[in-house]
């Protein structure tokens, strides 16, 4: 699985909107978007950081095949 497809898992059980994750993540909208549908398939581990963070996971979470 890629960190879109992850990303994406995670989110919908969590019941967090796009919205939602960029804000509690303190990112922007369109970064979220990008990075869920795989047109950024390599963001920075800050990015990755604050994304795991929102979501109360490990970023290992994120990136793990």
């Amino acid at each position: 699985m890629s960190i879109a497809s992850n990303l994406k898992k995670i989110r919908a059980e969590k019941g967090y909107s796009l919205e939602k994750v960029a804000r509690l993540a303190d990112l922007s909208l369109n970064t979220i978007v990008k990075i869920e549908n795989g047109v950024n398939q390599n963001p920075t581990i800050d990015t990755l950081s604050k994304i795991a963070k929102a979501l109360e996971i490990k970023v290992d979470d994120l990136i793990q095949k």
